[in-house]
């Protein structure tokens, strides 16, 4: 499967159609559909790189991104953390305090292999 198709495929089992992507993505949709078709080597690397992290694709080799893959796991702090330096000093306190709070309940705590 070509990365386009890749694209295509993940995009319809998130979405429920290719142009609720281009819309919640801010692409034109006549644009997204060509690459689709296409294919995405045209496309700017930016736009890709955003499509794959919207979509918890690896943007190398397009294979679902997991917390427990090393690229993922770094995508997922990385996302984290530029949520919270956008933050002041009261919002990044209490995103702490809520962090703590959710890790202590099971419903919300990862599970740790050995």
């Amino acid at each position: 499967m070509t990365k386009a198709e890749i694209l295509k495929v993940e995009i319809l089992k998130q979405y429920k159609s290719v142009r609720q992507f281009a819309i919640e993505m801010s692409i034109p949709y006549s644009t997204l559909v060509t690459a689709l078709d296409r294919g995405i080597e045209g496309m700017a690397y930016g736009t890709v790189i955003k499509m794959c992290d919207k979509l918890n694709l690896n943007p190398v080799d397009f294979t679902p991104l997991n917390q427990k893959s090393i690229l993922g796991g770094k995508i997922m702090e990385n996302r984290v953390m530029q949520y919270y330096v956008k933050l002041n000093k009261v919002g990044r306190k209490k995103s702490l305090e809520l962090m703590e709070d959710y890790a202590q309940l099971d419903k919300y705590r990862a599970v740790e292999e050995d």
